[in-house]
């Protein structure tokens, strides 16, 4: 019997960022890329180039899907240039329609540019009411394209990155943003530092994307992150330029991208991600240890490093009680009555070898609805466990994220209105234990409270949305 782990009942990927300068194979190198960071975005792909050698031409090729769906068979003569952008999207603003997939390209008052976006504008809808108000047209519902419109309407007769910082300070959010421009690529981060972003080298060539991952598969050297409030210019013969153009105020980059978001073999904001979740699995067993149990099993993909640490500190064997189908597609023949509920039943197998009659300790990174997590417990018993004690290496997901994260609503989160005893007996465990907000901060090794840990406490460090006003309907 297999579960497949519903991407609506686990938090849903943000996106993903690509930026390269000076290379013959720029869109290439882009795509290749955007592959290593497909865990960041799974409903649409994008790249545009720029062939600054022919009269700045630029060229695109995007659509809805994975990398190798988009750019399957694609021939990249039709992306000229040394030099282009890319994206990876989970539609976290705006629905997943093709008029949404990035990069976003716009001939405007200061010439051709392409924008990519990796975040959420905490006051978009505002800014968009007065935009159309003021005359603007749209042609999508992401709040990324807001950004492309207040750029046109500052003074063509400015600098250019005058123009792009005068644009920025009006936006309120998390963001990171890749731009394209005919002469030169602007990366930037918002001054709280939500999102990540970071600086690479391939021999003579630049690039930025969102973790260091893309790096390693294109043999690039890591340069260094790009600062919280940063903006950094790529142009000329590789002049690299830094501004500080923001008020500054406290940073607060994600915590959740350790417990969940990056790749394990990244490093985020100066930490790599491995070691920190093989830590939340420490720090889990030394706060909820279980007596008696057998064997640790972790919910693989994103348990996995957590239970070898909880494995480790414990002393207890790591078993794969649980077989992930890592060739399930996006799409499948479902049989209408065939085999019961087949849709939830795709992607996990339990392994009744390593369960029949064991205590087994089930590590997983989080329970969100935990109609997942009812499924997989169900299935545990079904295979032979004799008893099934759930840990979780984070805290309780009590709040939704507003900063490029799309989880539900509040009230769809289960521990926003069930104690941990409840949410136990309604996922059917013998025992449920989270990680504490203080323990997650000592594997992560910071101070409690540096970092944006609003879907665990309720403290937005830069607001919500509807601190800016009530939310306009989708215009499609």
């Amino acid at each position: 019997m297999l579960i497949q782990i519903n991407r609506s009942d686990k938090f849903r990927e943000e996106c993903g960022l690509m930026a390269v300068w000076n290379h013959k194979e720029a869109a290439n190198i882009a795509y290749l890329g955007l592959y290593a960071q497909q865990h960041r975005g799974q409903e649409g792909a994008g790249v545009v180039a720029l062939n600054r050698q022919a009269n700045s031409k630029f060229s695109i090729h995007k659509g809805r899907g994975l990398v190798s769906d988009v750019f399957e068979e694609f021939d990249f003569n039709l992306l000229p240039g040394d030099t282009a952008i890319g994206h990876v999207r989970y539609s976290t603003a705006g629905g997943n329609v093709m008029s949404n997939v990035q990069p976003f390209f716009a001939e405007i008052s200061v010439g051709r540019m392409a924008l990519a976006h990796n975040g959420n504008l905490i006051n978009a809808d505002e800014l968009r009411a007065e935009l159309i108000a003021d005359g603007s047209i749209f042609s999508s519902t992401s709040d990324t394209e807001v950004v492309i419109h207040l750029i046109a309407r500052n003074p063509a007769h400015q600098p250019l990155v005058e123009n792009v910082i005068g644009a920025l300070k009006r936006v309120k959010g998390a963001y990171s943003f890749v731009m394209l421009f005919q002469d030169r690529i602007l990366a930037v981060r918002d001054p709280a530092g939500l999102r990540p972003l970071c600086l690479g080298r391939l021999g003579d060539s630049y690039i930025v994307a969102s973790e260091t991952c893309a790096f390693d598969l294109l043999d690039a050297e890591y340069v260094r992150d790009i600062e919280a409030g940063e903006l950094v210019e790529i142009s000329g013969d590789n002049k690299i330029t830094s501004y500080f153009p923001f008020a500054r105020q406290k940073e607060s980059p994600c915590i959740f991208e350790y417990v969940y978001f990056a790749r394990p073999d990244s490093s985020v904001f100066g930490r790599n991600v491995y070691e920190i979740r093989k830590r939340l699995g420490t720090e889990l067993a030394r706060e909820s240890p279980v007596k008696n149990a057998d064997v640790v099993v972790p919910v693989p993909d994103s348990g996995t490093a957590a239970a070898l640490g909880f494995a480790q500190e414990t002393k207890l064997p790591l078993e794969l009680g649980l077989i992930r189908n890592h060739y399930v597609g996006r799409t499948f023949i479902e049989p209408k009555q065939t085999i019961r509920d087949f849709g939830a039943k795709v992607k996990l197998n339990p392994n009744p070898g390593a369960l029949k009659g064991k205590v087994i300790v089930v590590v997983d990174d989080s329970i969100v609805r935990g109609t997942t997590s009812r499924k997989l417990v169900a299935m545990l018993r079904k295979a032979g466990a004799k008893e099934i004690h759930m840990r979780i290496s984070a805290p309780p997901t009590t709040d939704p994220c507003y900063y490029g994260i799309d989880t539900p609503k509040k009230e769809e989160l289960i521990a926003s209105h069930k104690s941990v005893d409840g949410i136990a007996e309604f996922i059917g465990v013998d025992s449920l234990a989270y990680l504490s907000v203080e323990g997650l901060y000592r594997a992560v090794n910071a101070k409690n409270g540096t970092m944006c840990d609003a879907c665990f406490t309720g403290n937005y460090p830069i607001g919500t949305p509807q601190m800016q006003g009530k939310k306009q309907a989708p215009l499609f």
